[in-house]
C-alpha cells in the first residue's frame, strides 16, 4: 500500500509485456461460439453457454498462446479471436468485448454454478455480491475454475475490466492475505454473524436457554437429553449451499450447553472462513490466472488494487470519458451538438451510463486510468480510448 497504485500498474504493465508468449507473427487461436444456444438470453444448459462452449475449445490451446502483449492503439492484440456461427463480423475487438460481457453475465446467474451469491445479499447487504461455491468439486468443474482464472489473466491483458460483482474475500484470498474472521464473516453472511455472536455474548444459562428455545421455534434444534423438555442446540450448521454439516465428529450427538457454547460458536465461524477460502476452488483459479500471468504480481497489489486492475469501476467517469474522447475533422468541444450530447450523458443514471457504455463500446465498464498523456499518440491509449466522435453522415456542408 505504500507504493501509489499507477505505480504498480506501470511496473505491473512492463512485466507483462515482458512475458509476452505469443508473438505478433503466430496467428492468434480462434474459438467458434454458437449464439443459438443462448437466444433470448435463456441458457438451456451449461454446456451450452459461452463459457463453457469456450472453454471446451481453449482447453486444447496450450496457455503460452493466449499470453499476449497489453492491448494498445487502434488495433490491440487479444488471447484469441471469436467467430460467431451464421454471423459477419469485421474486426476482432467488439466481438471480444462482448464475449467477456456475456461469459460475466452467465457466471452470474443460475446458468452456472461456479459463483453463489453471497447469504447477506438476501437481506440486503452486499446486494449482489457472489462468492466462489464452495463445495467439493469434480474434475470438470476443477478445468472450469481454471479457465475462471485464465479469464481474468487474459482481461488483465487485455485491460477491458470485467463486470463482475465479487466480495473482498474473493480478492484476498487470490493475492494471499488472510481473512478477517469478524469483518468478512458480516460481509459475506450476515446472519450467521449476528448467530454467532448472539452465543459469543451470552453471560449466563438463562440466556443461553432463551436463545436456544428461540432457536427451536425456528426448527433449528432439538430437545437436550438430560431434559427431554429442555431445547437445545446440537454441533451442527447449514453450510453456504445449504447442506447441514456436522462442526465435529459426531456433532448431531454433541449438545450445546453453557461449557462448549464458545467452541460452537467458534466452529460455525470456522466452517465459514474455510467456505470462503474454498482451498480447492481458489487453487485451480490461480493456477488458471498464473498461466496467462506471473502470479509474483499479485504480491505487490493490495485485494482492492487487484479488484480495480481486474474489474474496474462499476461507475462512468464522465470528466475522466471527456479526457479521453477526440473529436474528428471539422468537429470542436465547443460545438452546440457536442455541448448537447455531453449535457444529455450528464443527465444519465450509471445504470444508463452503462448502457451507452455497452451500446457505444460492447463493454459494461471502461478503464479508469490510461497510461496516455493529453494529446498523445494512439498508440499510448488503452483501448477503448481515444472515444471518437465523427460527423454525423450526410452532415456535409450543413
Amino acid at each position: 500500500g505504500l507504493i501509489f497504485y499507477d505505480t504498480k500498474v506501470t511496473v505491473m504493465n512492463r512485466v507483462l509485456n515482458a512475458t509476452v508468449q505469443r508473438t505478433a507473427d503466430h496467428a492468434a487461436p480462434e474459438i467458434t461460439l454458437d449464439p443459438l444456444e443462448i437466444v433470448g438470453g435463456e441458457i438451456r444448459s451449461s454446456e451450452n453457454s459461452y463459457f463453457c462452449q469456450a472453454a471446451r475449445q481453449l482447453g486444447c490451446v496450450p496457455s503460452s498462446q493466449l499470453c499476449v502483449k497489453l492491448a494498445s492503439g487502434g488495433d490491440p492484440t487479444y488471447a484469441f479471436n471469436i467467430r460467431f456461427t451464421g454471423e459477419e463480423v469485421h474486426g476482432t475487438s467488439g466481438s471480444f468485448r462482448h464475449f467477456l460481457w456475456q461469459v460475466c453475465k452467465e457466471l452470474q446467474s443460475s446458468s452456472l454454478s461456479l459463483l453463489l451469491l453471497c447469504p447477506s445479499s438476501a437481506v440486503n447487504k452486499n446486494k449482489g455480491k457472489y462468492i466462489l461455491t464452495p463445495s467439493p468439486i469434480t474434475y470438470a468443474e476443477e478445468q472450469l475454475f481454471h479457465f475462471f482464472g485464465q479469464l481474468l489473466g487474459i482481461a488483465i491483458r487485455a485491460d477491458v475490466p470485467l463486470p463482475l460483482d465479487l466480495l473482498p474475500s474473493f480478492w484476498k484470498t487470490l493475492v494471499g492475505e488472510p481473512l478477517d474472521p469478524d469483518v468478512d464473516l458480516q460481509e459475506a453472511d450476515i446472519l450467521t454473524y449476528n448467530y454467532v455472536k448472539k452465543f459469543e455474548n451470552i453471560s449466563d444459562e438463562t440466556e443461553l436457554e432463551a436463545l436456544c428455545a428461540e432457536i427451536a421455534s425456528q426448527h433449528l434444534a432439538t430437545e437436550s437429553p438430560d431434559c427431554p423438555n429442555k431445547p437445545c442446540c446440537k454441533f451442527t450448521y447449514l453450510s453456504l449451499t445449504g447442506e447441514e454439516v456436522e462442526l465435529c465428529p459426531r456433532g448431531r450427538h454433541i449438545p450445546v450447553g453453557w461449557e462448549n457454547k464458545d467452541v460452537y460458536a467458534a466452529a460455525i465461524r470456522s466452517l465459514r472462513m474455510r467456505e470462503l477460502q474454498t482451498p480447492e476452488c481458489m487453487t485451480a483459479v490461480r493456477a488458471g490466472l498464473g498461466s496467462i500471468i506471473p502470479l509474483q504480481l499479485l504480491t505487490t497489489l493490495t485485494p482492492l488494487e487487484m479488484e480495480l486492475r481486474t474489474c474496474g469501476l462499476p461507475y462512468i467517469n464522465l470528466e475522466f470519458l471527456k479526457a479521453h474522447t477526440m473529436y474528428q475533422v471539422g468537429l470542436m468541444e465547443t460545438d452546440q451538438h457536442i455541448e448537447f450530447f455531453w449535457s444529455a450523458l450528464e443527465m444519465f443514471t450509471q445504470e444508463e451510463l452503462c448502457k451507452f457504455i455497452k451500446f457505444a463500446c460492447n463493454q459494461e465498464r471502461i478503464p479508469f486510468t490510461c497510461p496516455c498523456k493529453d494529446g498523445g499518440p494512439d498508440t499510448a491509449h488503452v483501448p477503448p480510448y481515444p472515444m471518437k466522435i465523427a460527423p454525423p453522415d450526410g452532415a456535409a456542408g450543413t
